[in-house]
């Protein structure tokens, strides 16, 4: 094969690989989207028990005894809490509560406040108000209250009281 012949075979040859070969791309494209949600206002209750351990009618003093109930709330989420007046409320002498004992169907009254020097009586009329929930648990305590001198049977009593939480 003479040289001229060769480079003509070689130029033709470099010829069709550019005509087939891929172009190497360099251009690009940027897009972007939102990400979104809504959070609504929302609240979980719980409710400790309350305890009030030995009552002993014979000491002229009250009994009291505290316990908490949380409200687990969306930040700034508004919301009242109201107790109602339990399972005995009508069968109450002194106070606007009462618990029943076990065996003999006697009651015990007690009542449930608001504040640590028990004057506010909390239930369905005096609720708790919280216009400014920080988000997560907000604990309100609850202070209870036997008055001294009831002169009952003995035996174990008890209440119910329902808590609701509206916001």
């Amino acid at each position: 094969m003479n040289c001229k012949r060769v480079k003509s075979v070689f130029f033709m040859a470099a010829a069709a690989s550019l005509m087939f070969s891929t172009p190497a791309l360099a251009a690009t494209d940027t897009t972007s989207f939102q990400v979104t949600a809504t959070v609504n206002d929302s609240c979980r209750v719980t409710a400790e028990d309350l305890a009030f351990g030995i009552y002993d009618p014979n000491t002229a003093n009250d009994r009291d005894a505290e316990s908490t109930i949380t409200a687990t709330c969306t930040e700034g989420t508004n919301y009242d809490i109201e107790l109602n007046a339990g399972g005995n409320a009508t069968d109450a002498s002194s106070t606007s509560r009462a618990m029943v004992g076990g065996t003999s169907g006697a009651y015990l009254d007690y009542e449930l406040y608001s504040d640590a020097g028990r004057s506010t009586v909390w239930n369905d009329t005096n609720m708790v108000n919280n216009s400014s929930a920080t988000g997560g648990d907000n604990p309100h305590t609850v202070y209870g209250q036997i008055p001294g001198g009831q002169f009952v049977p003995a035996e174990s009593y008890s209440d119910t009281i329902n808590v609701t939480i509206t916001y």
